[in-house]
């Protein structure tokens, strides 16, 4: 025999229409974009995997300074490697015939053997003035297949969209902080191509694949140690990168593989809050059907029943939720998702798979949380016995009584008393706004932070130009200021090894304006900041290729953000690096060194350089940043209309009854709703001091992932707007929820006289 409870559902259902359907469109769109980015994610994953294979990516590779005859490869070889000629040209590129410098552009042969290429569009180049570009480098800078650009003053045609299996993020040195996609790019040429280029601007790079590779990490760590040391015997080095510490091959992998946990998270934490959400509006409804439960409970039904009567309208909400944002996520969500990715790394072209984890972790376990909880929070409420629900006995405590208040003025003794009664309620609007607010700080601190990181870049900027040189070479300009500079590795327990720069400066250098100690170094305040390095403390790095270290006391500290070195006099450079006397390779100046042939120069820093990080970041995650933000926004709307209004629901007879005794509409709003105004405002206030100290942990955990280091800075302006924000939100549902107010009738406080 059909449940006659059933028959309750519908009327249910409509009944909380408006708070059942924001809870459904949140929940759909919020297991939607958490499906897309799981699917994107996992088909990008998997292609990135099998690119490692399909397209035969290096073990690593190594820049010699002159190219390698037979003898020097046939010896490396021996080291049970092969050995590619990787050969490659840099070239400024000008793309929109202005005569201007747009960017540079590491062109490649034809790889047919090693980091085989992936064409996305178009055709691979044919002709001697062909040329395919690497596909994020070219959107970024719209350039189109079929345009012509630019380079050493030659037309090229370009042909088709590349990916390299080696340039997955594009960085153009691994000792960046950050690549730049709108400055550096890669491209392939015909053989033929590649010959004309010359060799003025050409790198003698090797690739090296292992004959069989080493079974462990630590192994394969040994075998690149072990080969550095072998060519460096034999060559002189410019370079050598084994492929696990190539953040051109593993950036954007390692980067995919971490935002699948965070987002997993993200997801749980809301499904947890709008579970407890439901709690409250289901202890709110068992409250109101109070009598109703007991005539049933009397009349034969089991608690066993109506414990599933009541479960199932939220579990269907979830189920369906789930259902129609899993859709949503193989179709809308996922190109969004993909847009996401495609606009920060050069990835090899996927196939969208199916994701079975992703379908346990959007549907199953979300609906098992939302399950557990909600159950949990029935069970508790439907502990009553048939009398005490007819009474509307559901207090535990016989002896409660009210908290006694001070001789406030009645309206502010009135709105405590409101807060204390729904305390429930707003707790959970709390955690909510809690949570809320912890992602629109992090959406709406990057931009203002990386702005900052832009400034104090170009602002503690030595010298307009950085001239890193291949061999010292002397030259007349009066701007010109010579110094000696090398990097060594800084390992640490918690942070990845990283490059630290070592300059060897002039006595009372123009450029770099600090008092050079007797003993010890100068380091930059960023280096201090990220290792916690103090004044007197020891620091040992270590030198690439090499089991060779140096060690390093602290004499002082300078303040010098974005960058991480440390200064000391030329002279004692050259002794610690066993350096003739006068060695230099580098010069500070502030007019171009026109003196200087592109041959000695090995790179040339200038203010672009400096500020690529902030630029790139504005390019990959702009978009990101405002997409969270609108999130945090409409979770803290819909979390404050469903709470407020189960508020207002709760305390219907107590509005009917006021409205008997002669209170306008406009005075009721002002005795409830400036309750929860007082609410929020202390949420809002307590939540960024909470999240202020969460972010800073956060912060950390995310610059584990990046060379370099960002001084930690929320702007103060960026407290106001989301103060402003939270105000804001609640304005707009406040007057929704005042219109509510009118529409109950004072006939209301007469239907339920006990």
């Amino acid at each position: 025999m059909r449940n006659p409870l059933h028959k309750r559902l519908p009327r249910e259902f409509f009944g909380q229409l408006g708070k059942y359907l924001a809870m459904f469109i949140f929940m759909t769109i919020t297991i939607g974009f958490i499906s897309g980015f799981l699917v994107a994610a996992g088909s990008m994953i998997q292609a990135y995997d099998e690119s490692f294979e399909k397209y035969n990516i290096e073990n690593g590779h190594f820049v010699l300074k002159q190219e390698a005859d037979e003898e020097i490869i046939s010896t490396i070889e021996e080291e049970k490697v092969t050995i590619y000629s990787d050969y490659y040209v840099e070239e400024e590129i000008d793309y929109n015939a202005d005569e201007e410098n747009d960017g540079t552009l590491r062109i490649y042969g034809e790889r047919k053997a090693i980091n085989k290429v992936c064409l996305l569009e178009g055709t691979m180049p044919n002709g001697e003035k062909d040329i395919a570009l690497d596909r994020m480098f070219a959107k970024n800078n719209k350039i189109e297949v079929g345009d012509d650009i630019y380079l050493a003053k030659q037309k090229y045609h370009v042909t088709g969209y590349i990916a390299l299996p080696d340039y997955s993020a594009l960085y153009e040195d691994n000792n960046d902080m950050m690549f730049d996609a709108e400055r550096f790019g890669v491209a392939v040429v015909t053989e033929e191509a590649f010959q004309n280029f010359g060799k003025a601007n050409l790198a003698y790079c090797y690739a090296w694949k292992y004959d069989q590779n080493p079974e462990t990490e630590e192994k394969e760590k040994e075998a690149a140690e072990d080969l550095a040391e072998l060519i460096a015997q034999h060559a002189e080095m410019e370079n050598f990168l084994p492929e696990y510490l190539n953040k051109a091959i593993h950036f954007a992998g390692d980067d995919m593989g971490k935002d699948k946990p965070m987002m997993t998270v993200l997801l749980y934490i809301l499904i947890i809050v709008l579970a407890f959400v439901f709690s409250v509006m289901i202890n709110h409804t068992i409250v109101r059907e109070a009598n109703v439960i007991g005539t049933l409970r009397a009349s034969g039904y089991t608690k066993k029943e109506i414990f599933v009567h009541y479960l199932t309208v939220p579990m269907m909400i979830t189920f369906l939720s789930a259902l129609f944002g899993n859709g949503l996520g193989y179709t809308i969500f996922k190109d969004i998702a993909t847009d996401m990715y495609l606009g920060s790394y050069s990835l090899v072209s996927f196939e969208t798979i199916w994701n079975a984890e992703a379908f346990i972790k959007t549907t199953v376990v979300p609906t098992m949380i939302m399950l557990i909880i909600t159950s949990i929070s029935l069970a508790r409420k439907l502990a009553y016995s048939p009398l005490q629900f007819i009474r509307r006995d559901l207090t535990k405590d016989k002896r409660k009584k009210a908290v006694k208040l001070p001789k406030f003025k009645f309206f502010t003794r009135f709105r405590i008393r409101i807060i204390l009664q729904n305390g429930s309620s707003y707790l959970t609007l709390f955690a909510g706004i809690l949570f809320a607010n912890l992602i629109l700080l992090f959406g709406m601190m990057m931009v203002p932070l990386l702005e900052n990181y832009k400034e104090d870049a170009i602002a503690y900027m030595p010298a307009e130009y950085q001239y890193i040189l291949k061999m010292p070479v002397e030259v007349s300009s009066n701007q010109a200021e010579h110094y000696a500079i090398t990097s060594l590795k800084m390992q640490d327990d918690y942070y990845d090894e990283e490059e630290i720069s070592i300059y060897g400066l002039v006595e009372d250098s123009q450029y770099i304006h600090c008092k050079m100690p007797d003993t010890g170094v100068v380091i930059t305040s960023d280096l201090a900041e990220k290792y916690k390095l103090e004044e007197g403390d020891v620091i040992t790095l270590k030198e690439d290729y090499e089991q060779k270290f140096h060690a390093f006391e602290v004499a002082e500290i300078m303040e010098y953000p974005t960058s991480l070195a440390m200064f000391m006099p030329e002279e004692k450079f050259n002794l610690e690096f066993e350096k003739e006397e006068g060695y230099f390779n580098a010069y500070f100046s502030n007019k171009e060194l026109d003196e200087l042939e592109e041959e000695v120069i090995a790179t040339c820093i200038t203010q672009e350089d400096l500020t690529k990080l902030s630029r790139q970041m504005d390019i990959s995650m702009g978009d990101m940043f405002s997409m969270v933000n609108v999130f945090a926004v409409v979770l803290f709307a819909i979390l404050m209309y469903i709470l407020t209004k189960v508020i207002l629901e709760k305390n219907t007879n107590a509005i009917s009854m006021i409205k008997i005794l002669g209170y306008e509409n406009g005075e009721i709003g002002r005795l409830y709703l400036i309750a929860s105004v007082w609410v929020v405002v202390i949420s809002l206030v307590v939540s960024m001091v909470i999240n202020t100290c969460l972010m800073k942990y956060v912060f950390i955990i995310l610059m584990k992932g990046f060379g370099g280091w960002f001084h930690f800075v929320i702007a103060s302006e960026t407290y106001i707007k989301m103060f402003l924000m939270g105000i804001g939100t609640y304005l707009v549902v406040a007057l929704v929820q005042l219109w509510k107010i009118g529409k109950i009738p004072m006939e209301e406080a007469l239907k339920n006289v006990e």
